[in-house]
């Protein structure tokens, strides 16, 4: 059988197992558009002539594009791995180069993605013969015939468009994939190029900026909006049934800019200072009842469910109110959860008062603050 015998109805003769397997690829690929009811209106290569020089240009134009990708790729990840990354303060050394990181990552990987992208387009635009084909729509699924002409239609799509033949294409955009690639699957694992456990029991993870380090007394301050103006809390500045946020602050510190800005912003820093109306019962958890300073309560402010900021504090119900996700917590109770996707209390930061009249923190957290991860344990 040939593909241009017909039934009565007009339409191509589905042909025989045997058949099938007789018929070349460029039958099965006309047999295809035939048993999908598409007519070739017209069908013209761009470059009817191989190996001209019109068409080894175009293809060097091609290539050139994905080449310029991968090479932008290739910068993207140099510049995301060991472009310095850490923070520096104006006028310290190496603040220029930090403020270019996010800059240069953007621009690289920008680039990499549309010279990528120009390139496929301009290799249909260039390679991609010009048809116009009409085809009339069916329902119903596919049978053999029309899943082994449809591969066939494929390849030999593949044939036409001269594919098979430019190996300069062909290997730029495999390496200019291949880079791209491998660039979005290091940016989805970046969290661990850097080892969270790095200093042990002294890993970020574990502590914040409440530690106390070298035996220095920290204090709770308030933020007054001045990074510079030190406001220390005292148990009479608060009344009963409030909460005020604070942060930690070294005499150290003290004239330091940096360090200042830095204690007020680090995110673990936020903590909800509690005074519980006289009389109020309450729950403490255990090994944590000598934590508070009479009616004082003082809870991390970081949620535990993804690290919003737990800062609505309810006096009447005595819920802390994180207002993201709407976990709750109970502030008589350990800051536990009540409501919401939050599953862990919020950590209680031991507090008590100085000779001097002002809150001081005993120590740091004794669990971790903020979202739970797999080496927290229960």
């Amino acid at each position: 059988m040939t593909i241009s015998e017909r039934g009565p109805s007009g339409v191509s003769r589905t042909p025989t197992p045997d058949e099938l397997e007789n018929m070349s690829r460029e039958q099965l690929a006309r047999l295809a558009s035939e048993l999908d009811d598409v007519e070739v209106i017209h069908n013209q290569r761009k470059f009817p002539i191989p190996g001209t020089r019109a068409e080894r240009r175009a293809e060097r134009s091609v290539a050139l594009w994905f080449a310029v990708s991968a090479i932008a790729g290739l910068a993207f990840l140099g510049a995301f791995v060991f472009w310095p990354f850490d923070y520096r303060a104006p006028g310290e050394a190496g603040y220029e180069v930090y403020t270019l990181y996010t800059p240069v990552v953007g621009l690289t990987f920008g680039l990499s993605v549309l010279a990528l992208g120009i390139g496929v387009v301009a290799y249909v635009k260039k390679f991609f013969p010009d048809e116009v084909s009409v085809q009339q729509r069916h329902d119903g699924a596919s049978d053999e015939v029309s899943r082994r002409t449809v591969v066939a239609q494929l390849a030999q799509a593949g044939q036409d468009t001269t594919i098979g033949r430019r190996p300069l294409i062909v290997r730029s955009a495999g390496v200019a994939a291949g880079v791209f690639g491998l660039g979005l699957g290091i940016a989805a694992i970046a969290p661990l190029v850097r080892d969270p456990w790095k200093g042990g029991d002294d890993a970020a993870l574990w502590t914040t900026g409440w530690r106390p380090v070298g035996g220095e007394t920290v204090y709770l301050r308030r933020d007054t909006g001045i990074p510079d103006e030190i406001s220390l809390v005292r148990p009479e500045d608060q009344d009963a049934g409030s909460m005020e946020t604070v942060f930690p602050f070294r005499e150290s510190e003290r004239g330091d800019e940096e360090a200042l800005f830095h204690g007020l912003r680090r995110a673990d820093s936020p903590a909800m200072l509690i005074r519980l109306r006289p009389g109020t019962e309450v729950v403490h958890r255990d090994g944590q009842d000598g934590f508070h300073f009479g009616d004082f309560y003082a809870y991390s402010k970081v949620c535990t469910h993804l690290g919003c900021p737990a800062s609505l504090y309810e006096s009447q119900t005595q819920r802390i109110l994180c207002p993201c996700h709407q976990s709750q917590f109970i502030a008589t109770e350990y800051a536990k959860p009540v409501f919401g996707p939050a599953a862990r209390p919020l950590p209680q930061l031991p507090i008590t008062v100085n000779d001097e009249g002002y809150f001081v923190a005993t120590g740091d957290y004794v669990e971790a603050v903020g979202p739970s991860f797999w080496e927290l344990g229960s």
